[in-house]
């Protein structure tokens, strides 16, 4: 290096400039994180100036009404950049009320000795203000419960709890395809509007239109009253007067023009006669057939629902190219207002051909334990935020999920342990015994006392899994497989998926579940059957463990649970 030319003092210099407070790429602002997550945080980038957008978190003004310190947020980092401007500048009444949009340009500087802050933002300029009432505003800066800011959805992004968790979400969204694109897997979008029941519990969103085009008929009806039987009579009147005009003036061989003119007057009448009997069909409410009501007039023709998973689907093409996840919107009617339980929510679901269950539990240990890692090496700042301010013992969780094997018990082995702690005075609300599923009070003890660390609990009691879950050589027991983890219990539920054409026909028909809609499914096992084998994680469940937050509705950004759908 030493023997090549080197460029000017002058050059380095602008060059290290443009390289210092790099701006957002499709914006002229500087993330705030660009400047605040360096090692130094930020005073390295003394001199340089720079343009930021964001939301005033606080303000004051201060000596005596001459210039005003703001703290600004603008969502990519935890942190707040200290901003002040002088009251030559602009109207710092404006500019100080919590929740201001502004952007503000200006030099960054090192803040005197004796300052938590490691750099600030001199104004010389205000760019933009987005001005807020404060009278009105419903987020003030003092602290606010999250059952309060469930109630103003659309505004809670705003406050450092909600943005925190938004980040948080958005990591683990991309470590999920990060993990299973780096491992072989096609990312499949399955459909959202189903016709086949995944669970068989029946609890399912209907996706109908019938509802809606009854109330449009109705409407209709009350604007037009649909042609009594007399209007029907007159326009086959008209119809056959019309037929038999046109027939004499064809055996009286009339003019060619003649005729034109009559058959298309005939024409017209039987038209009109077609539209006065299809609104005489016409009848108010909805459709029936036999007593019950006809889906044969609704939009897919058949009964349809929101999707309760999308393991079914993707099922058909783990069995044409072998390793395949989906990561999609799920639903469940569920009148369930426990803190653990949504009507729309996401489920991350992997499918494996040529595997089995030893293989299932395999690959959702190790994509739980990139999840966690990935939250320690990219997401430590707003983990630290939640550490601090929900669970101080989440980061520790995470690092011991991360580093540590899971244990791996049979669930007669589970059962058998919390009988034990049962004898041994520990009391549980639910009963326990062989047959039963596991409450999340017994999954919890097996984690967080027993032996405080994950668990994957594997062989069920056929009797209490889905039809779809490979039967055991012992006929009672599947092949199925829960991973619980600390603080949440349940995270993924899994199972190898039985291959066998008669046994799966069986199972359906056992579980008092229709062939029909399942046919498509029982041709997977018809034509070139495989072994395979899948999970699903539930994707809130995992921002509740990661963030310590307790109730899921919290970890969603819009909540949708009994009662609410907001938005």
């Amino acid at each position: 290096m030493s023997g090549q030319p080197q460029p000017p003092v002058d050059q380095l210099a602008a060059a290290t400039l443009s390289d210092a407070v790099p701006k957002h790429e499709f914006s002229d602002r500087v993330p705030i994180r660009s400047i605040l997550a360096r090692p130094d945080g930020g005073s390295g980038l003394a001199g340089q100036r720079a343009r930021i957008g964001g939301w005033v978190k606080t303000g004051r003004k201060q000596g005596s009404g001459s210039f005003a310190f703001l703290e600004v947020n603008d969502g990519s980092c935890p942190m707040n950049l200290q901003v002040i401007v002088d009251a030559a500048v602009a109207d710092l009444g404006v500019l100080v009320p919590t929740g201001t949009c502004v952007g503000l340009e200006g030099v960054l500087k090192v803040p005197p000795e004796g300052t938590k802050q490691r750099i600030e933002l001199r104004v010389e300029e205000v760019v933009h203000v987005g001005p807020v009432d404060p009278a009105k505003y419903p987020i003030p800066k003092t602290k606010l419960t999250l059952e309060f800011l469930r109630d103003v959805v659309h505004l809670r992004p705003k406050t450092n709890t909600i943005s925190a968790v938004a980040r948080i979400r958005n990591a683990l969204a991309y470590a999920t395809h990060t993990f299973f694109q780096e491992h072989g897997f096609l990312y499949i979008h399955t459909p959202i509007i189903t016709t086949s029941d995944c669970e068989g519990a029946g609890e399912m969103f209907q996706v109908t239109t019938l509802i809606s085009d009854a109330e449009k008929v109705e409407k209709e009806l009350i604007k037009n009253p649909p042609p009594s039987e007399a209007d029907i009579e007159a326009a086959k009147l008209l119809v056959k007067e019309k037929g038999e005009v046109v027939a004499q003036l064809k055996s009286a061989k009339a003019s060619k023009a003649d005729i034109t003119e009559s058959v298309a007057e005939l024409t017209k009448a039987k038209e009109n006669l077609s539209k006065l009997e299809e609104r005489f069909k016409l009848k108010p409410g909805i459709p029936q057939k036999d007593g019950k009501l006809d889906y044969g007039q609704d939009f897919f023709t058949r009964q349809a629902f929101l999707t309760v998973s999308g393991q079914l689907q993707v099922e058909t093409y783990a069995c044409a190219v072998s390793s395949v996840y989906t990561f999609g919107p799920t639903f469940r009617a569920e009148h369930s207002h426990t803190s653990r339980h949504l009507a729309e929510f996401w489920m991350v679901e992997p499918e494996i051909a040529f595997a089995d269950l030893k293989d299932d539990m395999n690959c959702a240990e190790a994509y739980v334990k990139f999840l966690c890692k990935w939250l320690l090496d990219h997401c430590l700042d707003d983990m630290d935020f939640m550490a601090k301010n929900f669970d101080k013992t989440c980061i520790d969780r995470l690092r011991m999920v991360a580093s540590t094997p899971f244990e791996r018990i049979s669930y007669t082995e589970a059962v058998e342990l919390l009988v034990e702690a049962v004898k041994g005075g520990k009391q549980f609300e639910s009963k326990v015994e062989w047959g039963v599923d596991l409450a999340s009070e017994h999954e919890r003890y097996l984690t967080e006392v027993k032996f405080q660390k994950p668990v994957i609990v594997y062989n069920y009691p056929k009797g209490i899994k889905a039809f779809y879950m490979r039967v055991n050589d012992d006929s009672k027991t599947v092949a199925a497989m829960d991973v619980l983890v600390p603080k949440v219990g349940e995270l993924i539920g899994g199972s190898q998926r039985e291959e066998r054409f008669e046994v799966i026909r069986d199972r359906i028909l056992e579980m008092g579940l229709p062939l029909d809609p399942y046919e498509w499914y029982l041709d997977l096992r018809r034509y070139g059957t495989v072994k395979h084998c899948g999970f699903g994680l539930g994707f809130e469940r995992m921002l509740l463990f990661a963030t310590g937050i307790d109730n899921i509705r919290d970890v969603i950004p819009f909540p949708r649970y009994p009662g609410r759908a907001d938005l």
